[in-house]
């Protein structure tokens, strides 16, 4: 991922590549829907900003082919070396303070990067200023305020300390500087960077695999910090941890918003 002041989730940490893989089983379905769609194909000039994982990469490489080239940047690229061959290239780039890896771009795409990100507006123009002239830029981000609730049937007291701990994990998460309302603003803030033919949707998963596995690894990378902040208690995190693990409960993610246009 990309930089932001204080990041909760940080990458180098030791549950990232578990909510990597969860990330990946929940979202990957619907953003090649988008990609392929907006007509990535052989000869393509393709940017992937802050990836984390590979698996968005590998499907660019693939679609784009010999004769394309996908450039993913992010600032830790070490997760991204099994990728770093012909048609990728791999660089290490701060999307919010450098200018953009190169310019006639066929294709931006961010996928949980801008929400992170303090330096919104600025990323966005430089995702823009990169394409071609009608090349395509997608923005996918989640929308923590749109649906708050980590279990919407909140029916039990198992449930009722879920949402406690997903509504503290909101808390965090503001005073580190993400705005938990962005998803939902995609689609204006792409028209007022320019951008044509601007649609956007939204993907709710409300109970899998992935998402117990994904709120697992979340809140073990962020455990010390509800604690210090007094947000919850040891006991509180590790009732709630055995209550994921027993799969008895239905566990939702917040909507990730994918927003998508066109540079004039």
């Amino acid at each position: 991922m990309t930089r932001t002041d204080g990041d909760l989730l940080d990458n180098r940490r030791t549950e990232p590549a578990e909510r990597l893989d969860a990330f990946a089983a929940l979202y990957d379905p619907t953003t090649f829907r988008h990609l392929a769609a907006l007509g990535v194909g052989p000869g393509w000039r393709c940017w992937e900003v802050g990836p984390g994982g590979t698996s968005v990469i590998s499907w660019l490489a693939k679609k784009v082919g010999p004769t394309g080239k996908v450039v993913a940047t992010d600032l830790d690229t070490a997760r991204l070396a099994p990728v770093a061959r012909p048609p990728v290239e791999v660089r290490r780039h701060d999307v919010t303070t450098q200018e953009p890896p190169g310019e006639g771009f066929d294709l931006v795409h961010a996928r949980l990067v801008v929400v992170r990100v303090p330096e919104r507006e600025r990323a966005l123009r430089s995702m823009v200023e990169s394409l071609r002239p009608g090349g395509r830029l997608l923005v996918e981000d989640a929308d923590l305020a749109l649906q708050p609730l980590l279990c919407p049937d909140e029916h039990g007291p198992e449930q009722q300390l879920a949402n406690r701990l997903r509504y503290a994990f909101r808390q965090l998460t503001t005073r580190r500087g993400a705005d938990v309302a962005h998803g939902r603003q995609l689609p204006r803030l792409l028209r007022e960077a320019g951008l044509h033919r601007v649609e956007a949707d939204a993907h709710f998963p409300v109970t899998s695999p992935a998402c117990a596995a994904l709120e697992t690894a979340t809140i073990r990378q962020v455990r010390d910090q509800l604690v210090r902040a007094g947000l919850a208690t040891d006991q509180d995190i590790d009732r709630h941890l055995a209550n994921v693990a027993s799969g008895s409960m239905d566990l939702a993610t917040a909507p990730m918003i994918s927003a998508w246009g066109r540079k004039a």
